[in-house]
């Protein structure tokens, strides 16, 4: 094996992997770093794939104890095998993985097996052999951010990680932070039994999304039975032979609170993941928040090294990531790959899920833009209906002088689908009539948007 490179890419995640694959497409002799045993990062072996794997699981005993009657189908002696629902999780991790790794194998791309560190410009030392690069990519992702007094075991006190290989249902779980991760675990563990409980420092859930949204996805939620604790700041969490005491005090005063948990699962965000990559001998500049300085090319102050995805600057997303790395590929070999960051997509996987794109009412009015409303309830899709889903609402924000599209918000079945559209249309900057115009297939949860968009000038059919 040579041991030389066009380009080497430290991180097999999603941003890593997109843009390996892309720039061997280009023509380029790539290399990829990754010290884990299987390829994907995060979001494919601890991340976004096993969590949806649970998600579906716990949604589909939950249908067996709750709906399904509804439907005509009536189901006795329904038991809950957790240890087959967990394999079934890794045997979908697995399958992706492995996919990865073909797609490694049809491009060419050589996978560097080890922890990676950059010993100077256009050389990346991978368990003490040193690879020649033209350029280097830093796609090494995040980790989940500790939180001082709360001291994670990965058993009782654990991270997105320990929530996902939990061999019990645990009585009652606390999850300190209401933000996507948090809510996601908490729902599936909430629908397999466990009483779960929500601690949140803001006065709000989901901070980054509508406040109206926002407002009803707790509603949503409390009625499945999850509880909060907004405006809280949790203070320590001690294991004790009677379980976790989590400590935690009013965010405007007011006396402390204890309450004692089986298991805690801490989901107050993720920071970059830079230990070992030696950027500080090398001179790469990191920002405030210690994520690495790029420009808009994704280039560092270091001349050949380049960062993207959760390492540098925008939300810690997958899609976003890969985005990045697809551009930066293109860009290496002089084409005008970019990112439009106004458009990239949200979504919380609940039941139902939660999906925005675009502004907020709140980012609008900041900013003194005019803007129309449009809403449309799930109630009145015939579709939803059908499927017994008939929880939340399409909302639809343009700009009262153009109509055109600035922002898109959903809550209710398969919002995270049903956004693309909208993503579509905000990109190519469509406006409210277009949509309007636009024949959606009947019946279909789809039509819910077409709705929303002819609310924007007050003619909805349906309601």
């Amino acid at each position: 094996m040579s041991d030389s490179f066009d380009v080497i890419v430290i991180g097999a995640g999603p941003g890593g992997y997109v843009c390996a694959i892309r720039a061997a497409q280009l023509g380029l002799k790539v290399a990829c770093v990754e010290k884990q045993l299987t390829l994907g990062g995060t979001c494919l072996n601890v991340g976004c794939i096993p969590s949806k794997a649970l998600l579906q699981s716990s949604e589909n005993y939950h249908a067996a104890t709750h709906s399904l009657a509804d439907h005509g189908v009536l189901v006795e002696g329904v038991k809950l095998d957790l240890a087959r629902m967990q394999a079934r999780k890794a045997e979908v991790v697995g399958a992706n993985v492995k996919g990865v790794e073909f797609l490694f194998k049809k491009n060419h791309i050589t996978w560097l097996k080890g922890t990676g560190r950059i010993a100077a410009p256009g050389k990346v030392d991978v368990a003490g052999t040193v690879y020649d690069a033209k350029h280097i990519v830093i796609a090494t992702g995040s980790e989940s951010m500790p939180l001082p007094g709360v001291e994670v075991d990965e058993k009782v006190i654990v991270t997105s990680t320990g929530a996902l290989e939990l061999e019990k249902v645990p009585g009652h779980l606390v999850v300190i932070g209401g933000g996507a991760i948090g809510l996601e675990l908490g729902s599936v563990w909430r629908r397999l039994g466990a009483e779960v409980t929500v601690v949140e420092f803001l006065d709000r859930l989901v901070p980054t999304m509508d406040a109206e949204i926002a407002k009803h996805f707790q509603r949503m939620l409390a009625k499945q039975g999850i509880k909060f604790r907004l405006g809280a700041k949790v203070t320590g969490a001690e294991k004790t032979a009677a379980g976790v005491v989590v400590s935690m005090e009013p965010v405007k005063g007011g006396p402390a609170e204890q309450i004692v948990a089986d298991v805690v699962l801490l989901a107050i965000g993720r920071r970059p993941f830079l230990a070992g990559l030696g950027l500080a001998e090398i001179g790469v500049e990191l920002d405030e928040r210690g994520r690495v300085k790029t420009d808009a090319h994704y280039a560092t102050n270091v001349p050949g090294i380049y960062a993207i995805g959760d390492a540098i600057d925008g939300p810690m997303l997958a899609h976003k990531a890969e985005e990045e790395g697809v551009a930066l590929a293109e860009r290496l070999v002089g084409q005008a790959g970019h990112v439009n960051y106004g458009v990239i997509p949200g979504v919380v996987y609940t039941a139902p899920e939660v999906a925005s794109i675009g502004q907020t009412e709140e980012e609008l009015k900041a900013a003194g833009i005019a803007y129309n409303i449009g809403k449309f309830p799930f109630t009145a899709n015939g579709r939803a209906r059908a499927m017994g889903e008939t929880e939340g609402f399409v909302k639809l924000l343009a700009d009262t002088a153009t109509d055109r599209l600035l922002g898109a918000h959903i809550i209710g079945p398969e919002a995270g689908t049903l956004i693309a559209e909208l993503a579509t249309a905000i990109e190519f900057g469509a406006s409210a009539e277009d949509v309007a115009r636009t024949c959606h297939a009947h019946p279909t949860l789809s039509e819910a948007v077409k709705e929303a968009a002819l609310a924007v000038a007050g003619r909805a059919l349906h309601i």
